[in-house]
């Protein structure tokens, strides 16, 4: 525990700790629109030196002809002209690919001269993913500035193959950059946050970077608390009654149904406080916000949402165990989000938990009753009680306190009924026109999904009629609709939004739409094309005469 004390008294640059150190920048080269402008951000960062890598693989490139040899034509085939090719390859692969990676160096170390930073090279031979992962096991290097795109970029592309390869198997924080031309602070720092060391270490991180480039900070936690209704759902309909017996399958049922929708809630709301009470130590004040979803799906409308220029994320989060590659949420993010991205590695521990971790006990009949919490909750009912114990200067746990804590997490706490609990899962009702919507989605498996996320959503407004207001935030999530025989394709959530319109109308409207698309040269319509062409078609029918606004 001393070293994340000292880090958090403000120490930096030690292995491992938060923030992470800017002195040894080591940048991927390949002169890619992505790869230069990771150069770019490097030089505005970096505190020491920059360190250049270009690997090139002559000897695969030398393999790979020998193999080809046989199937040259035919006038390549005499022995003579065979030598003659032979000679001239050697020198390509001997001289040519040094000349380029010298070449992507002169480039690179142009860049640091103009910003008055020092540059040193590394051109290895082999695989160059592999010399990547090589050069930063050294431990020479603290942080990868890497492009998200090679020179192999095509259209659609999202991860290059090498950047995916580098950040899964990284042990040390990567900047992806994947704009050709943003700044960093060109819009706010969005940091994810779970409560997890690596999720703090990130926003240290960001806060350091933050400072450096004057720009704002903001810190989102995204919780799901419609996953474990559809689990349930499913899980219901394959246990017969003896199994549910076995199981609790109510009692667990209702125990899920309130900790994911008011506890859940508070623990993630509660490592926001943290994080903000860490920023304003750190002279720094922070945006904070808790959004409900998919966490990877919640983060990236948030990120959209507020134009971020920088998403920092830990590598693994709260529940990652010690054979876990990358986290699922920063994987998906790392391919879907167009802002750069900054996985981290570092981590770091606030002192309000240390201190929590370290003098506060736990009677055998408490901890036991935490343990008979689902495994992956317990972590953070824990967390739930130790802070609440440090906030009431408790320093000794008992099995009323964790009861305590775990009512006001969990209203109702255990309160309702057997036959309550056995109609947690009755179908709601749907209105006409959310039915409609709904069935707009040809995948059975999304449309039931989406289904049970809308029907959660309306029970968590005590409703009992599941509504389009339901169902709409989900529909984004779905599947886009086959395209039409000329080329226009609808976003589900439009096409379902198009049923709306009175059906007598609906065809013009559609084809109106269409229209105004093609008219922009788009493929597509969302909800931004639809929105564009209503107020076309307002302004059409309802001209502003000059002089009356």
């Amino acid at each position: 525990m001393v070293v994340n004390l000292a880090i958090d008294e403000g120490t930096e640059g030690a292995a491992g700790t938060a923030p992470v150190s800017m002195a040894r920048i080591l940048v991927a080269l390949d002169q890619s629109d992505y790869a230069n402008n990771a150069m770019r951000q490097a030089t505005r960062l970096v505190t020491g030196k920059i360190t250049g890598i270009h690997a090139y693989a002559a000897k695969l490139h030398d393999r790979r002809f020998k193999q080809m040899e046989g199937g040259l034509p035919e006038k390549y085939q005499r022995e003579s002209e065979m030598e003659h090719q032979r000679e001239v390859h050697e020198d390509l692969i001997g001289m040519g690919l040094g000349l380029i990676t010298d070449s992507y160096h002169n480039a690179a170390e142009e860049v640091a001269i103009k910003a008055n930073v020092a540059f040193d090279r590394l051109s290895p031979e082999g695989k160059n993913y592999t010399c990547l992962i090589e050069a930063m096991n050294k431990a020479e290097h603290d942080v990868l500035f890497i492009g998200a795109l090679g020179l192999g970029a095509v259209a659609g592309s999202t991860i290059g193959t090498v950047t995916e390869r580098v950040v899964r198997r990284t042990n040390m924080d990567v900047f992806v950059a994947k704009d050709r031309r943003l700044n960093i602070g060109d819009g706010p720092i969005v940091v994810g946050m779970d409560g997890s060391p690596k999720s703090f270490g990130a926003l240290m991180t960001a806060i350091d970077i933050a400072k450096k480039l004057d720009a704002p900070v903001h810190v989102v936690a995204a919780y799901d608390p419609y996953y474990h209704y559809v689990a349930f759902n499913k899980i219901s309909t394959v246990l017969d009654e003896e199994a549910g017996k076995v199981f609790r399958f109510k009692e667990q049922e209702e125990l899920h149904e309130e900790l994911i929708d008011e506890g859940i809630a508070k623990i993630y709301q509660a490592h926001l406080n943290v994080a903000e009470t860490v920023a304003k130590d750190a002279g720094v004040q922070v945006v904070c916000e808790l959004v409900a979803g998919k966490p990877y799906q919640a983060i990236k409308k948030y990120v959209e949402k507020h134009n971020a220029s920088l998403l920092v994320v830990g590598k693994t989060g709260v529940h990652a165990d010690d054979g876990l590659d990358i986290g699922g949420n920063t994987e998906n993010l790392l391919r879907m989000v167009s802002c750069h991205m900054w996985i981290g590695m570092v981590e770091h521990f606030p002192p309000s938990d240390v201190v929590a971790e370290e003098t506060i006990m736990w009677s055998d009949e408490a901890s036991e009753m935490i343990n008979r919490a689902p495994k992956f909750v317990r972590g953070i009912a824990r967390t739930g009680v130790i802070r609440q114990a440090q906030k009431e200067g408790h320093t000794f746990i008992t099995t009323r306190f964790v009861q305590e804590v775990m009512s006001k997490m969990m209203p109702g706490g255990g309160g309702k009924s057997g036959d309550a609990a056995a109609q947690t899962f009755e179908r709601l009702k749907w209105s006409d026109d959310a039915r409609a919507m709904l069935e707009q989605i040809a995948d059975e498996q999304v449309r039931e999904n989406i289904g049970l996320r809308a029907e959660k959503s309306a029970r968590r407004d005590a409703t009992e009629t599941v509504a389009i207001a339901h169902l709409e935030p989900f529909m984004a999530e779905a599947a886009m609709e086959p395209a039409s025989r000329d080329g226009i394709t609808w976003r589900t959530a439009s096409l379902a939004r198009l049923q709306r319109v009175p059906e007598a109308f609906r065809g013009q409207v559609k084809n109106s739409i269409e229209n105004f698309a093609r008219a922009r040269g788009l493929t597509i319509v969302d909800a931004s094309i639809e929105d564009e062409a209503f107020a076309a078609s307002r302004m059409a029918m309802c001209p502003v005469e000059p002089g009356n606004k």
